[in-house]
């Protein structure tokens, strides 16, 4: 400990000494005054050097006569604005806060004001407020959907999908971080215990120890926090009032604790969260992790999707917030239902709160862009509004790092996952739709509306080496824009040797996996066991997911025989269909739900199956 102590404040003295660029020459006639900026940092600098050397000197004291030190104080200084200095990776006239297990620091009056109405607005119902105060990051104590977060109130959802996908790529994938001690012999992670056991969803996901799933909720929130904090630091909001009351008590005693903490505690106005909240800024994911780990009990609290949304945009900045959005002059939680906006929902995901789900920017004219994802994305997102012709998800959201989507719908988010990488991969029939559409969408400035110019046509049959006939392409062109669905249909009908995809073995589009659903609100559902009383509780759903190789279901329906019939050609007795038409039998009969149109706009010609009652998305 000592050792660790000593490190950081040899770190700080260090800071405190850092060379600083020469500042502009300035003319014979003008003052020798030192701009507010230099003068911060120069004061920046000695108070962190008076308080390091006095911290040092008081170590090596304690250090002779056998004592451990105590932590000291922490240095700070104030900027023009009049806030508090953060270390030089975090935005200037923000709280400088100390890297070590300290109490954290006041947010300033007017920073409190402006977070409030950053996420709230200036009229927000009590409604709302009492949504947001009043879910906890909790795991669902039923044993089938154990692995889940579970959500009582209305609004949350979106921070807590979120956070769900991420908890889910830990304990499908990366069960080796999980154990405490880094086990010599490999784990077997859920993911392939699914695939590879007998064994139910419910009995390996209630197999799973409180202690892993808490782990994967720390990894969880503590890579979303430093993604947000572009990977340099992540800032966590906590309360005043539990300060050191919850260290060194068993997890049901910090809870009751906790919990009475919280009694009459409401956060009503930027002047509540001033008086509530304390921030800490770490630049060491591990540090970060730590101090999550301690205060999981208040995320937990009825106070904790508010804490972790609040940490969430202390990390990325409230400036940087706003320069990220397309509008910010409206509030991240919307009105008048109290969901979590898209821009919450990105800035989860990606680490930018910007309001769209295409790929780049998308240029309006005149010098104006609206943004969207820039970078990939660990876990990605799909809504039913692209079904319904509202918006276009691009290909980084669609095609995340790993196989897990956050799903909206007008009114909810809930988790689409699968246990298997390799549903990700593109056959051959996926590769050539995929480049395609990227050719076309990078033509598109309709905003995902699917129509491009002719100019911006020609350049599509270019980049994707698509040898069209005259006459198609006039046809095509006619009207004076190209249409996606148009396009499409026209390459279904041309052969693969001039860049199109007719296939005429019809094996070329074949993809047969599983899909689970997970909605974390509590639902009425029949109790287990056989039981027919409803319980109220979160539901997974597993659905059996079907990928023909035609453009429709209904075309593969009508033109694949099963196997044995006399239909086809190759032989009296059919024999050089047969192997074929066996590796493409005919599917179950379709169902149908809202979470199916969101899974076609991932797999376009997904048929999908499930038992029991239809999965919910709302």
């Amino acid at each position: 400990m000592e050792d660790h102590v000593e490190d950081d404040l040899q770190k700080a003295l260090r800071m405190s000494m850092q060379y600083e660029p020469p500042e502009p020459k300035r003319s014979k006639d003008s003052p020798m005054e030192e701009s507010p900026e230099v003068k911060n940092r120069r004061l920046q600098r000695e108070l962190m050097a008076a308080a390091a050397e006095k911290r040092m000197a008081a170590s090596a004291a304690v250090a002779k006569s056998g004592g451990s030190s105590s932590s000291g104080s922490v240095a700070k200084s104030v900027c023009s604005g009049g806030s508090e200095v953060k270390s030089e990776k975090v935005d200037e006239c923000e709280p400088m806060v100390k890297e070590e297990k300290s109490s954290g620091e006041e947010l300033a009056l007017e920073q409190a004001h402006q977070l409030f109405s950053m996420v709230f607005g200036n009229e927000v119902s009590k409604g709302i407020l009492a949504q947001w105060s009043n879910q906890g990051i909790r795991f669902s104590p039923d044993e089938e959907t154990s692995m889940g977060l579970v959500q009582h109130e209305g609004g949350p959802c979106g921070v807590l999908a979120a956070i769900q996908a991420f908890v889910l790529k830990y304990l499908l994938f990366f069960p080796q971080e999980l154990v405490k001690d880094g086990p010599k012999t490999p784990i077997i992670s859920v993911s392939r215990r699914l695939q590879e056991t007998q064994d139910s969803a419910t009995n390996i996901f209630g197999s799973l120890t409180e202690e892993t799933k808490s782990r994967a909720l720390v990894r969880s929130m503590g890579e979303i926090l430093f993604l947000c904090g572009n990977n340099n630091s992540a800032t966590i909001a906590s309360l005043k009032v539990l300060d050191h009351e919850i260290e060194g008590k068993d997890q049901s005693t910090k809870d009751e604790i906790v919990a009475r903490s919280l009694d009459g505690l409401s956060i009503e106005s930027g002047d509540d969260l001033q008086k509530a909240l304390k921030v800490t800024t770490f630049t060491s994911l591990s540090s970060a992790m730590q101090r999550l780990e301690e205060t999981i009990p208040i995320f937990r609290s009825r106070m904790g999707a508010l804490l972790f949304l609040l940490s969430a945009l202390l990390s990325r900045g409230l400036e940087t917030v706003q320069a990220d959005r397309d509008d910010p002059t409206q509030p991240l939680v919307t009105a008048p239902f109290g969901h979590a906006s898209q821009e919450i929902v990105n800035l989860l995901l990606s680490g930018m709160a910007v309001a769209n789900v295409f790929d780049g920017k998308m240029d309006l004219g005149g010098g104006m862009f609206v943004k969207g994802i820039l970078t990939p994305v660990e876990v990605g997102f799909l809504t039913l509004l692209e079904s319904l012709n509202f918006c276009k998800v691009g290909q980084s959201l669609k095609s995340p790092k790993w196989p897990i989507w956050v799903i909206g719908s007008e009114s909810h988010y809930t988790v689409l996952f699968a246990l298997d990488p390799r549903v990700q991969e593109e056959n051959e029939f996926e590769s050539r739709e995929t480049t395609i559409r990227r050719a076309f969408d990078a033509q598109d400035q309709s905003g995902g509306g699917g129509f491009i110019s002719v100019e911006g046509f020609h350049q599509v049959l270019k980049d994707a080496n698509v040898n069209l006939p005259a006459d198609k392409v006039n046809n095509l062109c006619s009207s004076g824009f190209i249409v996606w669905s148009e396009f499409w249909q026209v390459l279904l009908d041309l052969d693969k040797s001039l860049g199109g995809l007719k296939d005429s073995t019809g094996l070329m589009g074949k993809k047969v996996f599983d899909l689970y659903h997970f909605n974390g609100i509590a639902k009425s559902v029949l109790g287990g066991s056989g039981g027919e009383t409803p319980v109220q509780r979160p539901r997974l759903t597993k659905l059996r997911v079907s990928v023909p190789p035609r453009w429709t279901p209904e075309e593969f329906m009508a033109n694949v025989s099963l196997p044995g019939s006399s239909s086809g050609s190759g032989g009296g007795d059919g024999s050089g269909t047969k192997d074929a038409m066996a590796e493409v039998s005919k599917p179950e009969p379709a169902q149908h739900a809202p979470l199916v149109d969101c899974i076609r706009t991932r797999w376009a010609r997904a048929v999908c199956n499930w038992e029991g009652d239809p999965p919910s998305i709302v």
